[in-house]
């Protein structure tokens, strides 16, 4: 059965073997906090990689279990960053979680080419949504809203493939994934309706597999039934599209932050094409974001 809410996505992960989460430079309470929901909530393990002395005084300040978690001692912010993804790769981690760090510094731990995260030299690190919203009738799962600001053909193949797994991991059979420009007709001046014709074709001649995908298709026609009907338009994918594929990261980026603060919608968040999917929470997101967005790495994580 597919899954069509966020709480849903806990439960779900709540009926597999549970997963180690490794949460690099854990020394504030916005990290502490949220890992803890997720361990009392029986969603993953946990191990803080930080400084020891502070980690205890943050979990005896806000009446946290210390024993909830493995600590692993390291003071500096970029070591901790390094020993965090040397735990990953080492096999005692399924999840990284950025802490106090800076994002900056969290991506070039995950990207440092002797002990980072990366697969290979040709990896695409990009960055999936999850976003319930009232409007809708189930979750829309897209990308990219954060990383790759202009995502070239090759970039925006890796992002469709990514959108897939991640419905897949959903339960989602089957999902239907809409490639996004500004209109559905098919104009060549256009590189957004281009690159979408080209996916399009590609997952016809079954280049790109395990969903079924349209576009270009304009973000009304995607999830839209009755912009469908109106517009006449003949797709599988229209009007109830799981996952959108965005053409740029301004588009995405104003999308989901208009579904979170003019529509009420909850969304869950990670990065991937690491090695094991990444969490990167802010101070700003909610403490159901940062649950939810853990729910979701370990949902996915192999």
């Amino acid at each position: 059965m597919s899954i069509t809410k966020l709480d849903q996505i806990i439960e779900l992960v709540k009926t597999k073997p549970q997963k180690r989460l490794i949460a690099a430079y854990a020394n504030d309470a916005h990290t502490i906090e949220a890992v803890n929901n997720a361990v009392e909530m029986g969603i993953v393990k946990a191990t803080l990689v930080g400084d020891e002395a502070t980690i205890k005084s943050v979990c005896a300040e806000n009446n946290i279990d210390v024993n909830n978690f493995t600590i692993v001692q390291e003071a500096d912010e970029n070591k901790a960053a390094a020993k965090a993804c040397d735990l990953i790769n080492s096999g005692e981690g399924d999840i990284l979680m950025k802490g106090l760090l800076s994002t900056d510094k969290y991506m070039r731990a995950i990207l440092n080419k002797e002990r980072g995260l990366m697969p290979g030299p040709k990896a695409v690190l990009t960055h999936v949504t999850v976003i319930e919203t009232p409007r809708y009738h189930k979750l829309i799962i897209c990308g990219d809203v954060a990383i790759i600001p202009a995502p070239d053909l090759k970039q925006k193949i890796a992002i469709a493939n990514f959108l897939i797994s991640t419905a897949k991991a959903l339960q989602i059979e089957k999902p239907k994934l809409a490639v996004l420009a500004a209109t559905e007709q098919v104009l060549p001046a256009m590189e957004a309706c281009v690159d979408a014709c080209l996916i399009s074709k590609m997952a016809d001649r079954g280049q790109l597999k395990g969903a079924l995908v349209d576009g270009p298709l304009g973000v009304d026609l995607a999830i839209d039934m009755e912009c469908v009907q109106i517009k006449k338009v003949k797709s599988e994918v229209a009007g109830d599209a799981d996952c959108l594929l965005f053409p740029n990261i301004e588009s995405g980026n104003i999308f989901y932050k208009c579904n979170t603060k003019l529509a009420g919608a909850e969304l869950g968040a990670m990065v991937v094409g690491a090695k094991v999917p990444c969490v990167l929470s802010s101070r700003g997101d909610s403490t159901h974001t940062k649950l939810y967005s853990i729910a979701l790495a370990a949902a996915v994580a192999k």
